[in-house]
């Protein structure tokens, strides 16, 4: 798709600086994706690190695909703390991607890249399965109706190793928002886990391409040797809480049989 052929279709976002931070916003009461200047590579915003507790089920993906870009949080944090994971970035809006420099995105190489793209299209045709799929993509009326579809998460699910973990971020105040609940967990025989997220607006959900709970490592609540201890100071308190909400969830369908 030619950088230039629609750039006309997609809103374009702007940069907020204040002396210690950079933000990407469509509009100014919501923020798309926020940067510690000193620390370019931390996941400032709560919702972020509790996407990253898709790590709780599979330390070490070898492959994991995102779709949306946004100011490269999620990316940048994996490209440094999974060096051994084939990463591939999928932004429809050519002038989020223009940006990746202002936010200290890295270049392309042999297994980091970032590609425009529709990411309902790239799970239709994905070029090969993926142990993690995230998908993180707003635009700057919200969740596009392509990436929230019954179709769009059986595509997801096709995309998937076996076991593999798709990791949707949802806002919590959508009107359909117990709708795109319900499809995820059509396309994925109900292996589903919804994590509140502590501000109250954005919710994560984990499903699984087979049984969730076996995948689930409790030994990597302990100190994770990928992270210094300032990230994972930061990263704990959501790993922590995806934990709780995975156990709760399992005694209540023990309780249930």
């Amino acid at each position: 798709m030619p950088q230039n052929a629609d750039s006309h279709e997609h809103v374009k976002p702007y940069v907020y600086e204040t002396p210690h931070s950079k933000a990407l916003h469509f509009t100014i009461s919501q923020i798309q994706s926020r940067m510690q200047t000193n620390r370019p590579d931390a996941l400032d915003l709560d919702y972020t690190r509790t996407m990253m507790g898709v790590l709780l089920f599979n330390s070490r993906p070898e492959s994991l695909a995102m779709i949306g870009l946004g100011g490269g949080s999620l990316a940048k944090f994996c490209h440094r703390h999974l060096p051994a994971t084939r990463i591939k970035v999928v932004e429809i809006n050519p002038h989020v991607i223009a940006l990746r420099d202002e936010f200290g995105i890295p270049s392309d190489d042999q297994r980091f890249k970032v590609r425009r793209g529709d990411g309902a299209a790239y799970v239709q045709e994905a070029p090969y399965p993926v142990d993690v799929l995230m998908v993180d993509g707003f635009d700057s009326e919200g969740q596009p109706p392509a990436l929230c579809s019954q179709r769009f998460y059986d595509d997801c699910y096709d995309t998937l190793q076996p076991g593999g973990i798709l990791v949707v971020n949802l806002h919590a105040w959508h009107d359909s928002y117990e709708v795109f609940i319900d499809r995820i967990s059509r396309s994925f025989a109900n292996e589903v886990l919804v994590v509140p997220g502590a501000d109250c607006s954005n919710n994560i959900v984990f499903a699984s391409k087979g049984t969730l709970l076996p995948r689930f490592n409790p030994s990597i609540l302990r100190k994770h040797v990928q992270f210094d201890q300032q990230t994972w100071n930061e990263l704990r308190p959501a790993f922590v809480r995806v934990a709780s909400a995975l156990m709760k969830q399992a005694e209540g369908r023990s309780r249930a049989t």
